[in-house]
């Protein structure tokens, strides 16, 4: 278990966390990126989560090939281009973190940098994550470790090793980390969702949590996910079907408000347990012995004299076969329960 505050705590015994990834589906714009953590703050997101870099922290411009997109969705674009386009400029984070304050929701970062790192300590975010791409960064791994907060890493690409050289980096601070299974495909298909991956995590890092960043354009699999025991649900969340970098494998208002809802239904199916008090009112309703007619003292009970009916008050209709021989101790009336009382040992 790991306690963010007194409403946000990562456990199997609860229902999954719903983390809203603004990303870059803001296109560049600030009055829609913050627009974009209010409705997510709205519709049904436990945490709120933004991309801290600048395109600097991540590449160089320069413009030839070996810095171009070859394949995918932004095939044929610069990587600086694409970073300009889809970062999150640091001047926009104080309001941010306002609006998040403002509907009393937590709103945290992947940052690309140690810049960044140190940029996020100001606001006393409570919890980082490494994204999948930055899983063999070490340094930054071992920088965001130092602030001894938990850590959430993304394993999209990742081998089992280079997830185990990272926990090891992050181990010499603390063991807070939860490990999300991603498929590092933008949009996934369904049928390359590969959740089974989940219980493959969960068997190789038993002491720690296991979520799930899902980059499908539903909530299909992420609702999924819940039955096979996650702590998290990590999607991309966006306003309106737009341009923007991330648009293709994000989600609306309206699927996010779903996933929050139906993830704590599936929750509730698969964890939780009968309730003793309604066991007991249905076990109530099952069949007992009557007498179909009057039986008199000393009578033999035979299948001719005894019914079985709703509800269970005297002998259980499952003992019937047991009773069958034995001699009444005193008359039954008909239509009453038979109890063992009644009857001569």
């Amino acid at each position: 278990m790991i306690k963010i505050n007194n409403k946000i705590t990562f456990s199997y015994n609860k229902p999954p966390i719903i983390i809203a990834e603004i990303s870059g589906n803001h296109g560049g714009n600030k009055q829609k990126f913050l627009k974009l953590i209010k409705y997510a703050c709205l519709s049904g997101a436990d945490l709120i989560k933004i991309q801290t870099y600048e395109p600097k922290d991540i590449t160089l411009n320069i413009k030839n090939s070996n810095f171009k997109i070859k394949k995918g969705l932004w095939k044929n674009k610069y990587l600086w281009d694409l970073y300009k386009k889809a970062c999150t400029p640091f001047s926009w984070h104080k309001e941010a973190f306002n609006i998040t304050k403002k509907y009393n929701k937590i709103l945290f970062s992947s940052p690309f940098s140690i810049r960044a790192v140190d940029f996020l300590e100001k606001f006393d975010v409570p919890i980082y994550k490494i994204a999948s791409f930055e899983i063999t960064d070490h340094q930054l791994i071992k920088h965001i470790a130092s602030k001894k907060k938990p850590i959430i890493i993304s394993t999209g690409m990742s081998s089992l090793g280079e997830i185990d050289k990272a926990i090891k980096i992050i181990e010499r601070y603390h063991k807070k980390i939860i490990i999300l299974h991603c498929v590092s495909n933008y949009p996934t298909q369904i049928k390359d969702t590969n959740l089974n991956r989940i219980n493959i995590l969960k068997k190789r890092f038993k002491k720690y949590m296991i979520g799930v960043s899902d980059h499908t354009n539903d909530i299909f699999s992420s609702i999924a996910s819940v039955s096979l025991g996650v702590v998290a649900i990590e999607k991309h969340f966006n306003i309106n079907k737009n341009k923007s970098p991330d648009a293709k494998f994000s989600i609306d208002k309206i699927k996010l408000k779903n996933l929050k809802e139906v993830s704590t239904d599936t929750f509730l199916s698969v964890k939780k347990t009968l309730n003793p008090k309604i066991a007991k009112r249905n076990i109530e309703l099952r069949r007992s012995i009557f007498a179909k007619k009057e039986i008199k003292k000393n009578e033999k009970i035979s299948l001719e004299n005894v019914i079985s009916l709703r509800p269970a008050i005297g002998i259980r209709s499952n003992y019937i076969f047991n009773i069958i021989g034995k001699r009444a101790r005193n008359k039954i009336s008909r239509f009453s329960p038979i109890f063992y009382k009644n009857l001569l040992k």
